[in-house]
């Protein structure tokens, strides 16, 4: 059985990897359970036999929001709100995402300011636990009042609506939920509002995105290291000394791990011909980091988002205050979802170079890293793929985060465009797989023309480990299959 995660504390990176790794469930505390409680109390309180309008529980939303509803007409509102808000397009989000979206929903409604019942809360925890995964679609969202349509499809599977991956399996959500015996929830006052307002789809995919950059961070360096080996490159640029009259934390580190990938390598410590390296190796831990700098101050934008409670209005029982604010508009997370994408661009960028510098039969190593050129145009095309992705990346990151359009009739006039920042900045990650799986590839093949000389421990375990997905090349092959099996390789590393 998995073993339970309460939430009742501000979850941060670590948290959320600890949980979808280990397939933990969820369940709330006794605290988080009161919290939600009184707050739905008070607001119960509050609407009774009162004349006075509050946004999005007795009045109509957006620029819709002077029209006042009936009492008889507040629940028809809530989920007449999520199905005309419903009408996202696209491809599917990855479920892997949509789940961290119900966990960060459940995050913030747990604080007990957003109004809604514990039924709900509990509804959308049963749904992560039995991974009832709603589906989702990339594209409708302007991240300004919160993501509203992403978020509304997460949510209409709460009362039936809407499809579902169940099993493998698309089927509609009320079928989901006669299965697992869960309640169709009734939505009350304000509860659509603070379903669909918030930024939980801006997070979910920041929060995939950091999780796999930080995996990826410590093999990228791996990698480089190893091409920079099989160039016959040189240790000194990475000496410790050199970083500490510089003293930029990434560079720091990636300097100390450049070190520990080439300790022990006979190939490092042969004599050089040469005085210094091209930057795409000498500058290394100037330039990857600089993108783990990046990361870090990222993750702290995001776990500051995640911590938080981004729906509208909200609602503070203990203060009698009910307001109606921007705490759902994504500018935090458009800016630092492009600063990300730029980060990651980079790193493709200069890992590109390398692999052009070995295939430029410079260094004794042949032309195209193949012992018969011009029968075997060896790995001169691989570099041309990995060229044409490190520009596409480069398209990908124009910012997202300076665009805005008005919407509903002008009440929502500034927006940050945070989603579209936030799912660009997914394809620069995977481009940026792809990438350094053509640099593993050119690194193993280059070091092969190095031989009998090895390199450090950790790189030959390293090449043996990535020899046994793809061999050698002795002669042409189709080599789309070794950058597929180098992409699953580099995404399986830690």
């Amino acid at each position: 059985m998995n073993s339970y995660f309460e939430i009742n504390q501000l979850l941060n990176l670590a948290d959320i990897d600890v949980i979808i790794k280990q397939k933990k469930h969820l369940k709330l505390s006794d605290e988080a359970k009161a919290r939600i409680i009184k707050c739905r109390a008070y607001l119960d309180k509050k609407m009774e036999n009162n004349e006075q309008a509050f946004y999005g529980i007795n009045t109509g939303f957006g620029s819709l929001c002077n029209t006042k509803i009936s009492d008889s007409e507040l629940n028809q509102l809530q989920e007449n709100l999520l199905l005309s808000h419903a009408c996202g397009t696209g491809d599917e989000v990855p479920n892997e995402i949509v789940k961290i979206m119900l966990l960060l929903k459940v995050q913030s409604l747990s604080f007990g300011y957003s109004g809604v019942q514990l039924q709900t809360v509990e509804t959308l925890i049963e749904f992560f636990n039995k991974d009832i995964l709603p589906i989702v679609y990339e594209l409708g969202s302007l991240g300004a009042s919160g993501d509203l349509a992403p978020l509304a499809h997460l949510c209409i599977p709460l009362f039936g609506k809407g499809m579902v991956w169940v099993d493998g399996k698309k089927i509609p959500s009320s079928e989901a939920l006669l299965k697992f015996h869960i309640p169709s929830v009734k939505l009350q006052s304000k509860e659509g509002l603070a379903l669909i307002n918030g930024t939980q789809f801006m997070s979910a995919y920041a929060t995939y995105i950091l999780l796999k950059s930080k995996q990826y961070l410590p093999v990228i360096n791996k990698v480089a290291a190893l091409s920079l080996d099989a160039f016959d490159g040189r240790i000194e640029p990475f000496t410790d000394a050199l970083h500490q009259i510089r003293p930029h934390k990434g560079q720091i580190e990636t300097s100390a791990q450049m070190r520990k990938n080439l300790l022990g390598s006979e190939m490092i410590q042969r004599t050089k011909a040469h005085v210094q390296d091209p930057y795409a190796f000498r500058c290394i831990p100037q330039v990857h980091g600089a993108s783990y700098d990046t990361v870090l101050y990222v993750q702290s934008v995001i776990e500051t988002e995640i911590q938080s409670v981004t729906d509208n209005p909200n609602v503070f029982p203990d203060d009698d205050l009910i307001i109606s604010g921007g705490n759902f508009h994504g500018q935090p997370l458009a800016l630092v979802m492009d600063f990300l994408a730029i980060a990651l661009a980079e790193l493709g960028s200069i890992s590109e170079r390398r692999t052009y510098q070995l295939i430029a039969g410079l260094r004794e190593l042949p032309a195209f890293l193949t012992g018969n050129p011009g029968l075997n145009s060896g790995f001169m095309i691989p570099q041309y793929t990995a060229a044409s992705i490190v520009s596409q990346n480069k398209q990908l990151c124009s910012p997202a985060s300076v665009d805005s359009i008005v919407s509903s009739n002008g009440q929502e006039d500034h927006v940050s465009m945070g989603a579209n920042a936030a799912t660009k900045c997914l394809r620069v990650l995977k481009n940026l797989e792809r990438i350094i799986a053509i640099e593993l590839m050119n690194a193993a093949q280059a070091f092969e023309f190095r031989r009998p000389l090895k390199t450090s421990e950790t790189l030959e375990e390293l090449l043996s480990s990535y020899r046994k997905k793809v061999s050698k090349l002795d002669n042409d092959r189709y080599l789309h299959e070794d950058i597929e099996q180098s992409i699953l390789f580099i995404q399986q590393l830690n």
